[in-house]
């Protein structure tokens, strides 16, 4: 994994390198004028790495009027502080953020409205400054069309994260990461879930039969046998409800299906 720079690289051959990336992955671009003329994402980059040079100089003021003017321009906010590697190419571009303390490798690829954030540490505040709050990208890496990651993680060499994925933790290199929370489902071209869950659909699931056994419950506390309530006045639906919520069953997963949910989707 390379991220930094060598002394060679100027900003032309920079900007020659990315050119020629785009020409070679994206088959709706005709030539280097179309390319260098109207595309964002090579605009936000170019002006990224000027901003990276006052950035390093600590004129930290001005390195964000430029990434701000970038910004406004293209609709990629790149912080200056940020950390990018060779051919860097982001598609269409619009609503893509890269954080302060990102590290993104040689060769990587973002869609539109990519997030590559600082996940809980962005709450704290202060106390986070001048620490790593943002993720780490390899060498090779794709990311789809608004997907997020978040935190101080690192995502590998060659890895792939599907469009609206939300990533969390850790990705393996040469791996495929799908869903909210993200799950790794290939490896090294072998899938390792049979089934990719639903997580949305297991919190609804979840608080349907919570509802349902909660009515259940009161309609019987309304009625005239109120005080001799007992458990086995449920049915035996009910009471299998009862028992999958407090993960009585053995099939079942320990884990709440709510808090699943409400974890990948940063609640």
């Amino acid at each position: 994994m390379s991220h930094s720079e060598s002394p060679t690289n100027t900003w032309f051959e920079h900007l020659n390198e990315t050119v020629e990336a785009i020409l070679k992955n994206d088959p709706a671009a005709r030539s280097r004028l179309e390319v260098i003329l109207c595309y964002p994402g090579l605009h936000a980059v170019m002006i990224y790495r000027i901003a990276n040079v006052f950035y390093k100089a600590k004129r930290y003021t001005l390195a964000r009027l430029i990434s701000q003017w970038a910004r406004t321009m293209t609709g990629i906010e790149i912080h200056p502080g940020a950390t990018i590697g060779k051919r860097f190419i982001i598609d269409h571009g619009m609503g893509v953020v890269i954080g302060e303390t990102s590290e993104i490798g040689d060769d990587c690829f973002l869609y539109q409205g990519v997030t590559l954030g600082a996940g809980a540490e962005a709450r704290q505040g202060e106390q986070t400054r001048n620490t790593k709050r943002h993720p780490t990208l390899g060498n090779g890496v794709v990311v789809g069309s608004g997907a997020e990651i978040q935190g101080a993680i690192t995502v590998s060499d060659n890895a792939r994260v599907a469009s609206g994925s939300i990533v969390l933790k850790d990705v393996p290199p040469n791996s495929t990461v799908v869903g909210m929370p993200g799950r790794v489902i290939y490896r090294d071209g072998q899938r390792i879930n049979e089934k990719l869950p639903d997580i949305e659909a297991e919190a609804i699931k979840s608080l349907k039969n919570r509802i349902e056994v909660l009515e259940t419950l009161l309609r019987q506390l309304q009625g005239d046998n109120a005080t001799n309530l007992a458990s086995d006045s449920i049915n035996q639906q009910e009471q299998d409800k009862l028992d999958w919520l407090d993960g009585n069953t053995e099939n079942e997963s320990k884990e709440d299906p709510v808090e699943v949910f409400l974890q990948g989707a940063g609640i």
